[in-house]
């Protein structure tokens, strides 16, 4: 009986033991791994979401869904780089950052131009147009220009430039409901985009940063002094080389 009652005392001793060892939850830690599996996830559809663009054409943007929910309709048409006129390539190029093939997504001398200038001047560049246009949407907000700081390096390390520059030139808005310069350059002057004069890229260039106040077949002096900017810097970016990743 002794024994037995020994026994007894020592399975209550080992019951009390093993509830002082149960592990104690920590929110802390599965946060963390939350944290991680999500990141991680994150990570995985960035790679698969810039790899996808690297190769295939995007179907549609946000700019351009919620431009034909609008409308009702957009004129819009593929056209590879080699399809676009030199020139056309060169004036984009010219008017938006002359620098493209020089930085890595971002241009700093021109980031630190705006900053000195108060904002009143941009400094995106035709990588982080690009990525804003396909991926992401319109608007000034902080998670909008976070996740285009993100989404640009990804999008410079998989793309080619000559890749990046198809892609904005066939996503950009050139008039209300117009995406693409092959659209563009039939809307504005009746020809294809592999036969725009320098002046008609120009002008269709300027009309970028505005497409739907600037009309590039009824140019305002603003527009044409504009233009003439447009083409100067063109000629300028091809005799120095800063054309030549895109050429």
């Amino acid at each position: 009986m002794a024994q037995a009652k020994t026994t007894k005392g020592k399975g209550r001793a080992g019951t009390k033991r093993a509830a002082r060892k149960a592990p104690r939850p920590r929110p802390l830690r599965w946060v963390l791994r939350m944290a991680l599996r999500a990141g991680l996830a994150a990570a995985v559809l960035v790679a698969v979401a810039v790899s996808l663009y690297s190769v295939l054409n995007p179907p549609i943007t946000h700019t351009i869904w919620a431009e034909q929910r609008r409308l009702g309709s957009v004129d819009r048409a593929w056209v590879p780089l080699e399809g676009i006129a030199p020139v056309m390539r060169r004036s984009a190029v010219a008017a938006e950052d002359a620098n493209f093939c020089l930085h890595w997504g971002f241009d700093m001398d021109a980031i630190r131009a705006a900053i000195e200038a108060g904002g009143a001047r941009g400094a995106s560049t035709i990588s982080q147009q690009t990525v804003k246009n396909v991926y992401l949407w319109q608007g000034r907000s902080w998670v909008r220009k976070a996740l285009e700081a993100g989404l640009t390096p990804a999008v410079e390390a998989v793309w080619s430039k000559r890749r990046i520059l198809e892609v904005y030139l066939n996503v950009a808005e050139f008039d209300e409901g117009v995406f693409g310069v092959e659209a563009a350059a039939r809307h504005y002057f009746g020809v294809g985009p592999e036969r725009l004069s320098a002046r008609q890229a120009a002008l269709l260039a300027a009309v970028l940063p505005s497409p739907k106040t600037r009309d590039a077949a009824r140019p305002t002096g603003f527009l044409n002094r504009r233009a003439r900017a447009i083409m100067s810097g063109a000629a300028t970016i091809a005799a120095d080389g800063r054309a030549a990743c895109f050429e």
